[in-house]
């Protein structure tokens, strides 16, 4: 089996020097790119969820298994039984939140997962039917930093017939899941109906259509952050838009999705906690995003945060992580 350019040479790059957990789902992309990255020489285990949704998930599980015995991997599975209401979002929670404990009780650096260039589209052409701007449209990109370690997507810019002529040439097994072809699904109809014709006829005008995308969108998120620890702290700009694009993407990398009614409630406020777990607070020129923890103080410390103008919420952080106040802004 010889290795394929379907992957950047910059991301081997850059995988070669982690440690990696591959989300495994045992369809053809992720077993396309488990074998994408055995060949590259890349070091890596597997992550499985069964959530026993379909006869073939045993099947699938056993898969994960065998090919991780085969290949001298490690493989972590889980068996997740949800009810089916608003079965996609839970289904979604639990994968990450067992990803993440993973992550964090093995060390591993970077989560790998098996996104193509429909997945993006799909994405898309979703958001803008809903109403969004270019960073949410957006959505998935090749890295992205979260709390503790990056997911990495290296076949965002690989259509899936690729990735199945890959595995068809090489007579690598995958499992196909039937509940892909199901139209009563929002993202499969966008799929069947306008994703996969658009790719089809115009497939490298929309590779470089997300390269330039890519690049606008960081031009929406000109300020860079202080972060020390998980403190962060922004320059407020004029432009609650820029704001709000900063903060999520601070929150994402603290573990928080933030919904539309979460990032009114920040510009409504300015002084909020979000998901019970991370502070938001303006103050005349800057953004402060930590933790919230709830800290008893003595006098004396309440007096050096308040001259330093450290917000109340972002106090107890502080206090926790014995970060300097007084050296705060200048760091």
């Amino acid at each position: 089996m010889q290795p394929l350019p379907l992957l950047h040479e910059a991301t081997l790059s850059s995988l070669k020097r982690t440690k990696n957990l591959l989300a495994f789902s045992g369809g053809g992309d992720s077993t396309a790119l488990f074998f994408l990255l055995h060949v590259n020489a890349i070091s890596f285990d597997i992550a499985h969820v069964n959530y026993q949704t379909r006869k073939q998930s045993d099947a699938e599980e056993a898969y994960a298994k065998t090919l991780a015995n085969t290949y001298g991997k490690s493989c972590f599975s889980v068996t997740c039984k949800l009810e089916n209401a608003n079965f996609e979002h839970r289904a979604r929670e639990e994968r990450y939140a067992f990803f993440e404990s993973l992550m964090q009780e093995h060390g591993y650096e970077t989560l790998i997962m098996a996104h193509h260039l429909g997945d993006r589209l799909e994405w898309l052409l979703m958001q803008l039917c809903k109403g969004a701007g270019v960073v949410e449209m957006l959505g998935m990109q090749e890295r992205e930093e979260r709390e503790g370690y990056a997911i990495v997507r290296p076949l965002l810019h690989v259509n899936k017939p690729a990735l199945k002529n890959y595995l068809e040439k090489e007579a690598i097994a995958y499992f196909e899941d039937e509940s892909n072809a199901s139209l009563r699904h929002q993202r499969n109809a966008f799929r069947h109906h306008f994703a996969n014709p658009l790719l089809e006829k115009y497939e490298k005008g929309i590779l470089q259509s997300f390269h330039y995308l890519a690049e606008d969108a960081k031009r929406l998120v000109p300020h860079q952050a202080k972060r020390i620890k998980d403190l962060f702290i922004l320059p407020q700009d004029s432009d609650d838009l820029i704001n709000i694009r900063q903060i999520d993407k601070i929150l994402k990398i603290l573990g928080v999705l933030a919904s539309t009614q979460q990032r009114r409630e920040i510009l409504q406020t300015r002084n909020c906690v979000i998901a019970h777990r991370i502070a938001v607070v303006f103050d005349e020129t800057l953004i402060y995003i930590a933790p919230y923890v709830r800290l008893p103080m003595m006098k004396k410390d309440k007096e050096v945060y308040r001259k330093a103008k450290i917000p109340a919420k972002i106090r107890g952080y502080l206090a926790l992580e014995k970060i300097d106040a007084t050296a705060l802004l200048s760091h």
